[in-house]
Order: C-alpha cells, then sequence, then structure tokens
C-alpha cells in the first residue's frame, strides 16, 4: 500500500531523475566542472597536441575557475548538447586549465610553469576562455605558433559549435569567423532554421 510517508521518502529521488541531464552536473572537488572526455594527462601542451595529432584530431586547452557562472554555463548547456559532446570528443583532445590553478604546465617553448603563470603569459583574462590549437601545427614552438583559434568568454551552442568545425574544417586559415559565421547563418536560413533557437 502507498501511503503519505512512502510518496514522501520517495520524492527526493523521483525529482533528482525528473531533472534533466545538465542540472546533474556539479563541480568537483577543486570548483571545476569536468566530462569524461577531458584528457588527463601529464600536462605537456606540446606532446598533448602532437598526440592529439597521431589521433587524427586537435587539441583544445579550456581555462576555467571555481565559481565562474559562465563556466557553469558552458558545461550545463553547450556540453550537455550532445551534438556538441560527440563532436568534441571525436575531434579535440581537451587540456582543463584552472586560471588560478598551481599545477605545474609545460609549455610549448619548454618553460614549465604553473596553470595560473600559463594563463598570464597566455593574456588569459576571462573564463571560460577556449583555446583551440590544429592539428597541423604539431611541433611548433610556441603557444602563439601552434594557436588557431580563442574564444574569449562564454559562446552560445551554435557560435561555439560554430568555433570548434571553424578551425576543424581549416577555415581558420581561409577567413575570419565573423564571415564563416555569415555564410553558415545564411545556410541555415535558406533551410527555414533560427540559429538563435537551434
Amino acid at each position: 500500500m502507498i501511503d503519505r510517508r512512502t510518496i514522501l521518502t520517495g520524492l527526493p529521488a523521483a525529482a533528482a531523475l525528473a531533472r534533466p541531464a545538465w542540472a546533474r552536473i556539479e563541480p568537483g572537488p577543486d570548483g571545476l566542472y569536468k566530462q569524461p572526455w577531458m584528457h588527463e594527462g601529464f600536462l605537456d601542451l606540446g606532446e598533448d597536441l602532437a598526440e592529439a595529432a597521431d589521433t587524427g584530431r586537435h587539441l583544445m586547452v579550456l581555462f576555467e575557475q571555481a565559481g565562474c557562472p559562465y563556466c557553469r554555463e558552458l558545461h550545463r548547456v553547450n556540453f550537455a548538447r550532445e551534438e556538441i559532446a560527440e563532436y568534441i570528443d571525436a575531434h579535440f583532445l581537451v587540456v582543463q586549465l584552472d586560471l588560478w590553478g598551481a599545477r605545474a604546465v609545460t609549455d610549448f617553448d619548454g618553460e614549465e610553469l604553473e596553470e595560473r603563470a600559463l594563463a598570464g603569459k597566455w593574456g588569459v583574462n576571462f573564463t571560460p576562455t577556449t583555446v583551440l590549437f590544429h592539428q597541423d601545427n604539431a611541433g611548433a614552438d610556441t603557444a602563439r605558433a601552434a594557436e588557431s583559434f580563442r574564444l574569449p568568454g562564454y559562446l552560445k551552442p551554435f557560435h561555439y559549435l560554430s568555433s570548434l568545425e571553424y578551425v576543424v574544417t581549416g577555415e581558420h586559415r581561409r577567413q575570419p569567423f565573423q564571415r564563416y559565421l555569415q555564410d553558415k547563418f545564411a545556410e541555415l536560413e535558406a533551410k527555414g532554421i533560427d540559429p538563435d533557437v537551434w
């Protein structure tokens, strides 16, 4: 027999199951949100790009910080979209760094420094900041030479996925990102799709 007590004790579990997947994503002990496709390596970025290239992928370095509402949004909105998560997993090796972290990271030029010092060296001032490195740049001896595209701050899902495609397809070498986006908007409008509600 189902009584009031059975219903009340079952509510928390039922409520947890009823919440969308993004609502269940919580930060880890370091205060950063994690994804199963994030790379746990030795934080040697030159080697990470070489490893990505060896597997036909590119390198993404994602700077975040604890308590960042836009980092939470990136994980709970953008990365919760199956098409974005699958695209990242298929095309990128992802290294997550803490804007204020103290882990030792080896930069492309061989310099070893803390995450927070690397952020300063690279001019990263916002979180999240996504820095993309095309596989063709493996072997570059500086971050500047290796970097293909940078997303300073949070972008909505359509723009975020478009930026990833921009690098993967090599369009970053052929045209400015704004022109690439305009072409994508025109394609979608021709199909009757509104990118703002995508």
